[in-house]
């Protein structure tokens, strides 16, 4: 049983490590789609996953139309602030994928369109000032709600 986080275009290395260490403990596979804002072989990748690097189920694919033309036919939700369904809403089941677009500029407007029907959101304050949750946070959240939902398989 596995769940699959996607950051598509990430551009911050610790954010990137930080989720990657959370799926090494979690066993959810990591998926990094390009371009990437780094290399993961950087030093500030590595020190926020630390040692736990070698147990990170990583794809890396070149381009989102890549990645959807592999898993197109995968269950996915995409996490934006654009999202018409809280993330507790939807019923989450095994190989479910969670998009999170770039920490600038989030998921492509056009691809959030094409799936309004898989767009979830965090629920935040209205202040305009506060764009978003940060990208390794808001992927934890909705990742322990699904893990959550499904009684946390296989972890203790």
């Amino acid at each position: 049983m596995s769940l699959h986080i996607v950051f598509v275009e990430p551009e911050i290395p610790p954010n990137t490590g930080n989720i990657a260490r959370t799926c090494a403990a979690t066993d959810t596979v990591l998926h990094l789609v390009e371009p990437l804002g780094f290399s993961i072989d950087e030093k500030a990748v590595r020190r926020a996953g630390l040692d736990y690097w070698p147990y990170v189920k990583l794809e890396v694919h070149e381009s989102l139309e890549a990645f959807m033309e592999k898993y197109e036919s995968r269950t996915m939700y995409l996490a934006t602030t654009k999202g018409g369904r809280i993330y507790t809403e939807p019923e989450y089941k095994d190989e479910d994928m969670f998009l999170f677009g770039r920490e600038t500029a989030g998921l492509p407007r056009d691809f959030i369109e094409a799936h309004q029907e898989k767009a979830i959101r965090i629920p935040m304050s209205e202040d305009t000032r506060l764009r978003s949750f940060n990208l390794a946070n808001s992927a934890n959240i909705i990742l322990f709600e699904a893990l959550r939902q499904l009684d946390f398989p296989g972890l203790k």
